[in-house]
């Protein structure tokens, strides 16, 4: 049974992310601790969903997010627009002080920021954050109009892991959003994400993820984050395996999942073998629950690549682009891994290639050809 979708003529949006965005200094090629210069991008696991829908793919998508109304919130939300997203529902915190979105000026609350750098051979990618005190931790249940916005009419909806566990009270928003994305008929897509710098206790987590399941679609995860997340363990396999050994072992996992989860639509996760920071093999997975058929993307084997950052976020956007456009689950499993590795061969979490650009890398891939300069 094909997957239905709200039709475009009804909605004003093809799909609304929510979670944090934050500026990103990326190094270059140096270190971030012998940086002394670097260049301003931005990303956040969910909003790159969005950027990618739209830049890539020309779809109608907007975020929602919080940032203190300054010179770097306001360089977020530029860059966001520049690639066509939404950014009317942000939630802006003033710093006069004054009333329930606000601030002071000496940053007690500050966007969020994190040095990126993308690692070269053996020295892998490293990220730090600073986020303790972002505005996006202080939004809680009620603070946005879920019903007005998904009112307008939205298609898709897509949240994740990073955001849920970020604050005390981002679980409970995550929640009722996903609640009332699905009231108003919207498709609902949730990337586990586990990152034990957003949450070490795994219990916690897993107490809050169980309850967001239960509203979605379209869960994505590795089967370290089925783990970590939801406490779903996948069997062990040994190195030295084959692919086919491994992919049955996580077939297995995921029809566990979806039995647990019986609202579950579509299990999906992209699938990297890192070789050095700078060379993977690369490929995706989507489990089709009506069916019962695990469709796999073609496998790229030591793929050099720029910046791996936002690979995941794009299978996403792929998988979603070819799946609001008309696309079987076949195929869209194909776009989010071409996608995915497209977006690694640039720098930045967000994606700078086209629908065009995704299309030709998967007849590439398929056919194991190379790569011809363009004259």
């Amino acid at each position: 049974m094909a997957l239905k979708f709200l039709p475009v003529e009804e909605t004003r949006y093809d799909e609304i992310s929510l979670g944090e965005v934050m500026l990103r200094i990326d190094p270059g090629d140096v270190p971030t601790a012998k940086a002394r210069s670097g260049r301003i991008w931005h990303g956040g696991g969910e909003a790159n969903v969005a950027e990618g829908l739209s830049y890539c793919f020309g779809l109608r998508t907007g975020v929602v997010t919080a940032l203190v109304d300054d010179g770097i919130g306001r360089n977020i939300e530029n860059q966001t627009r520049e690639a066509g997203v939404d950014t009317s529902h942000i939630v802006w915190f003033s710093t006069d002080g004054q009333g329930r979105f606000s601030t002071d000026q000496k940053g007690t609350l500050h966007n969020g920021v994190n040095f990126t750098w993308a690692g070269k051979g053996i020295l892998p990618s490293v990220t730090e954050y600073y986020r303790a005190h972002t505005p996006i931790r202080e939004i809680r249940t009620g603070d946005i109009d879920w019903a007005a916005l998904f009112g307008q009419g939205v298609r898709w909806f897509h949240t994740g892991g990073i955001y849920a566990l970020i604050s005390p009270t981002s679980g409970d928003v995550t929640l009722e959003a996903m609640t009332a994305a699905g009231q108003a008929g919207a498709f609902r897509s949730f990337d586990l994400n586990y990152r034990s710098k957003v949450e070490p206790n795994k219990n916690r987590a897993r107490d809050i993820n169980v309850n967001i399941m239960a509203e979605t679609d379209f869960v994505v995860g590795n089967q370290n984050d089925f783990s970590d997340a939801l406490g779903e363990e996948c069997k062990k396999v040994g190195k030295d395996e084959p692919f086919s050994v491994w992919l049955e072992a996580y077939s297995e996992m995921l029809r566990r999942v979806a039995k647990t989860y019986p609202n579950l639509k579509l299990i999906g996760t992209q699938l990297r073998g890192a070789l050095s920071a700078d060379r993977i093999n690369w490929s995706a997975v989507l489990y089709d629950v009506a069916t019962d058929t695990v469709h796999c993307a073609t496998v790229r084997e030591n793929v050099e690549i720029r910046d791996r950052t936002g690979g995941g976020d794009s299978f996403v956007s792929g998988v979603a682009a070819a799946l609001l456009k008309g696309k079987d689950v076949a195929e869209a499993v194909q776009w989010g891994a071409a996608h995915g590795i497209c977006v690694q061969d640039t720098p930045g979490d967000t994606t700078m290639v086209t629908q065009a650009d995704v299309e030709k890398e998967i007849k590439r891939a398929a056919s194991g050809g190379g790569v011809s300069a363009l004259r």
